[in-house]
């Protein structure tokens, strides 16, 4: 039986860019501290997607005990999940875990969720706004990417290459605008950051490694599922990375080659991405404490652990 280790921190959170390992280590800490995970990852709150998110729920099994997962195959296919819902579902799952005096440990690579969660954003359910939108289908997308430059600073490139995201971006954006006096209030908990980080040489091998694991293990019939099932082939590309390309695959756009090496690049551009955020995470206040992802996960929950009783 793990022994209860008591940190001062309500919230642990493990981050990293993908293929680091930070989804074992937070099954391992877990385990070491009798905690629950809550997933920060934006894809996989999506029920039957799991191959190409990663979910890796074996993960979640530590010398035959299964750690608590939150936040994980809450949603269909069909709809689209958004940082709204993920901060209202992250509030209901860590108050659920900290009533019970459990520690809850944040772990997922989705920048804008882990934000989203701890800087305490005044997020609102942001409304189908129909007239905007008939509006804004007669705009190109560099139209389109220029009208959301007036009423914010572009971070996320995903938001200004695919025209169904950049229509979303400036409904939301133009009805916060609506907002300001709104009030808003957040409960008050600690928290604390690590993130694992490796060689970007290693991080783009594994990449390419785990996408040929990935295949193998049937993420190309994994999608012709979810196509069979009634899920538009457009739906699926919103999702990106694996889910748009394997789709492009599995419609006939792209031959299996084309598929892979436009894939495999993807990742790793995500991969770099993820970084980038977190670099500008830290440069707006958030403490970043980084962990080499060459140790052993025994040396790096020791760091954690010292770190965490100081």
């Amino acid at each position: 039986m793990a022994t209860l280790i008591k940190s001062r921190y309500d919230l642990i959170v493990i981050t990293g860019s993908t293929a680091t390992g930070k989804t074992r280590l937070a099954a391992e800490l877990a385990d070491k501290m009798q905690a629950e995970v809550i997933s920060a990852d934006s894809r996989q709150v999506y029920k039957g997607m799991d191959i190409g998110t990663g979910k890796d729920l074996n993960e979640y099994t530590v010398d035959g005990r299964i750690i608590p997962l939150h936040m994980v195959d809450m949603v269909e296919p069909e709809h689209e999940y958004n940082v709204f819902e993920y901060q209202e579902d992250f509030l209901k799952a860590f108050e659920h875990i900290r009533k019970r005096n459990k520690q809850a440990i944040m772990c997922g690579g989705t920048g804008m969720y882990i934000e989203a969660a701890l800087a305490k954003y005044r997020l609102l359910k942001v409304p189908i706004n129909n007239p905007l939108r008939k509006q804004l289908d007669d705009l190109t997308i560099e139209e389109l990417v220029s009208k959301l430059s007036t009423l914010k600073k572009l971070h996320n490139t995903t938001d200004i290459t695919e025209r169904k995201r950049l229509i979303r971006a400036i409904e939301i954006e133009e009805y916060n605008s609506t907002q300001i006096n709104q009030t808003f209030s957040y409960p008050k908990f600690t928290y604390i950051i690590f993130g694992v980080t490796s060689p970007r040489e290693i991080i783009r091998q594994r990449i390419t490694n785990r996408l040929i694991a990935r295949l193998k293990e049937g993420m190309v019939n994994e999608v012709e599922q979810l196509l069979k099932k009634g899920i538009k082939p457009e739906q699926l590309i919103f999702y990106g990375l694996e889910y748009k390309y394997v789709s492009q695959y599995v419609i006939g756009e792209l031959d299996y080659d084309q598929m892979f090496d436009r894939l495999n690049t993807a990742i790793h551009q995500f991969s770099k991405r993820q970084m980038t955020w977190f670099r500008r995470m830290e440069r707006n206040g958030f403490k970043i404490n980084w962990i080499d992802g060459e140790i052993t996960n025994k040396e790096k929950i020791a760091y954690i652990l010292d770190t965490l009783i100081k």
